[in-house]
Order: structure tokens, then C-alpha cells, then sequence
């Protein structure tokens, strides 16, 4: 676990793609029980800590993800991520091919299948569909994979992944949405690299942005960035 910003009120990790946000069926660690854990030994905190989990990331994806330390925080941050206001999360991807168009803002229409915990794009207006719209730009075009940036502007399931994928170009390592092949660490090329918002107590501007995976190919491509 590495900690990327810490204060009174909230604290941020960057969470591998071998992490989870929260306890699931496998019964592994989740991030907020190590965040926990963390804060008890650094501030030497006598019984339970308080950790309150604001928004997830897929297992498969890595990067920035807020807890928040007080009830205060956490009922002030919940309504940010729900309301997508004061908040801004940026994704950088890297996905096979290149799309058609160097930039472009996608709206689809997904449903959800919980069996299969996958999403599949939709006619409009769909019994079940909710509206899923995103922003993309091309940051660095390689020889086999390109760079996008990603600007959400809806919060569905596996938006990201499921709408690059209808234009052609999925998350590499993605097997679930048509990936060739899997990554050697089991996870998605998908990063929640930014996250930008109003503090929920001192209402300054925060802006913290999480390290990109230690992996050749990320470097390889982030290192080219203008």
C-alpha cells in the first residue's frame, strides 16, 4: 500500500491492481482494513478506527482511491461522488489499437448483467439502461497501443472498459471485453490517475495524482508525453 496524501480528514492511496477497496467473497484484505491498520500504528490510535470508503475501483484497476477519516468527511465526500459536482476523476488508459478519432466524447446507453458482472451497450431508452457518457483525448499513439486520457461524466459499471471497447480499442489485459491476451499481473491497463475536488472540511482545491504502475510499457509511453 503506498499513501499518497494524508490530512485529518481524508487520506489517499494508490491501489495496485492486485487490491481490493473492500471485503469481497475471496475473503482477501481489502484496502480499508490496511488503511486502518496503517492509522492505527502511525498516530498510535487506541481501539477502532474510523475509515469511511467514498467511491471503488475495479480489482483489475489501479490508481487513486479516497477514504475518508471522519463522519463529517465521508457524508461531505459521498455527496460529491454522487452528485459529480466539486469532483473531477481522471483515467489514463491504455488500449489495443488506436479509435478512429484522436479525441471524442461517447455516450451510450449500458446494462448490466450481475451474473456475468459485465456490462453490454444498449438501444436507447433500453428496459434497465442507464446513460453512460465519457470524454477521451490520445495522449501518445505507439506502434500497437495508444494512450487515452478519460474524463467521466456518468459513473456506471465497468463504463470505461465497456465503451472503449465498442469502438474498437479495449484495455489491454482486459480478457473480459476483448482483449487479446491477459497481463502478466492479472490487472488492466486502467488507471484512475487524477482526482480533484473541494476539501470537505478546509474547502480547498485538492488535486493528487497517483503514479503510474511501475511497468515497461506504461513507461514507455508515459515517458513520451508532450
Amino acid at each position: 500500500m503506498t499513501v499518497i496524501y494524508e490530512d485529518n480528514h481524508i487520506i489517499a492511496v494508490n491501489k495496485t491492481c492486485n487490491e481490493i477497496v473492500q471485503g469481497d467473497k475471496t475473503g482477501d484484505t481489502p484496502l480499508s482494513e490496511t488503511v486502518k491498520a496503517y492509522i492505527k500504528e502511525k498516530y498510535n490510535k487506541p481501539g477502532e478506527v474510523f475509515l469511511g470508503v467514498t467511491h471503488r475501483l475495479d480489482r483489475p484497476t489501479s490508481g487513486v482511491v479516497l477514504f475518508a477519516r471522519t463522519s463529517k468527511a465521508l457524508a461531505r465526500l459521498n455527496a460529491m461522488f454522487q452528485s459529480h459536482e466539486q469532483i473531477k476523476k481522471t483515467y489514463w488508459a491504455i488500449v489495443q489499437g488506436a479509435p478512429k478519432m484522436p479525441e471524442a466524447r461517447l455516450e451510450n446507453w449500458l446494462i448490466r448483467n450481475e451474473k456475468q458482472n459485465k456490462s453490454y451497450i444498449a438501444k436507447p431508452g433500453a428496459k434497465d439502461a442507464k446513460l453512460a457518457i465519457l470524454s477521451y483525448k490520445t495522449l501518445v499513439r505507439g506502434d500497437n497501443y495508444t494512450l487515452l486520457e478519460i474524463n467521466l461524466e456518468t459513473g456506471r459499471h465497468h463504463q470505461i472498459r465497456c465503451q472503449l471497447a465498442a469502438i474498437g480499442c479495449p484495455v489491454k489485459g482486459d480478457l473480459k471485453y476483448g482483449a487479446k491476451r491477459s497481463n502478466p499481473d492479472g490487472g488492466i491497463c486502467l488507471h484512475a490517475r487524477q482526482i480533484e475536488f473541494v476539501h470537505p472540511v478546509s474547502k480547498e482545491e485538492i488535486c493528487i495524482t497517483a503514479p503510474v504502475p511501475d511497468d515497461a510499457l506504461w513507461r514507455a509511453l508515459t515517458t513520451q508525453i508532450s
